[in-house]
């Protein structure tokens, strides 16, 4: 009697699964699925039960570097995190076989096709709605599988040397282009300035032998400058009608 009052104990205690909190356990019965069951200890009888564990946790993907072509026919090489978590772990199991190597193979064939559905100029200026496409497919191809996309993020888009020297030429090209403009706006308005001060001169009798006399008295403060006063030619006439008479 003791001998098989400690049998028992002995299937008992080896019968025992601990189920933590961030888990669930997915419960079979003689190979047939029966249920999902919550954190705690749970009794699993050996030889015609058993119990699969699956973590609920958020997890991070790596997605490796993946080559693609952009609509403009360019290759690039793009690497991305997709980051998830299992929402029905008995769809987890039962639907597919890895579902943390499926989410990977999805999310990779996925990445390649956004990507070329996208122009290279594109695809640089808008990353997040290149992600946000990726999560977007990915999560609605992985419902049957009890799997949610909580989000997709590109890490990294490295292109080949030509066509960075290439976008590093434009970028300089731009910004010659633009130093060009601002220049030519500025002489514009230089030019702007003169045209209204010259005229302003000219409407004031006498305003522009003020500023004449101005200019002389700035340059007479340095001994080093040599003055050439040009003597305007209607005083010139003046004098010779004076030598006439």
């Amino acid at each position: 009697m003791g001998y098989f009052i400690g049998l028992i104990i002995v299937i008992l205690l080896i019968s025992i699964r601990q189920v933590n909190e961030y888990q669930r356990g997915v419960k079979f019965q003689l190979g047939k699925f029966v249920r999902v069951v919550s954190p705690g200890w749970r009794l699993v009888v050996p030889v015609f039960q058993s119990m699969t564990k699956v973590d609920m946790r958020v997890k991070a993907v790596d997605v490796p570097y993946q080559e693609a072509i952009t609509r403009d026919n360019i290759s690039a090489k793009i690497n991305a995190v997709i980051y998830y978590k299992v929402g029905d772990a008995g769809k987890a199991i039962l639907e597919v076989e890895n579902f943390w190597f499926a989410v990977s193979q999805l999310a990779q064939t996925t990445m390649r096709n956004v990507v070329g559905e996208m122009e290279l100029d594109e695809l640089l200026a808008n990353r997040e709605s290149a992600a946000e496409k990726i999560k977007t497919i990915v999560d609605k191809a992985s419902d049957p599988w009890g799997i949610m996309v909580e989000s997709v993020e590109l890490k990294d888009v490295v292109l080949p040397d030509d066509m960075q020297r290439t976008i590093a030429k434009q970028a300089e090209a731009e910004r010659e282009r633009r130093a060009v403009i601002i220049k030519s706006e500025g002489e514009k308005s230089a030019a702007q300035n003169l045209a209204d001060a010259a005229e302003m001169l000219g409407r004031q009798p006498g305003a522009l032998h003020l500023r004449t006399l101005n200019s002389l008295n700035d340059l007479s403060s340095d001994q080093s400058n040599t003055v050439i006063f040009a003597v305007p030619l209607e005083i010139l006439r003046s004098f010779e009608r004076m030598n006439n008479n």
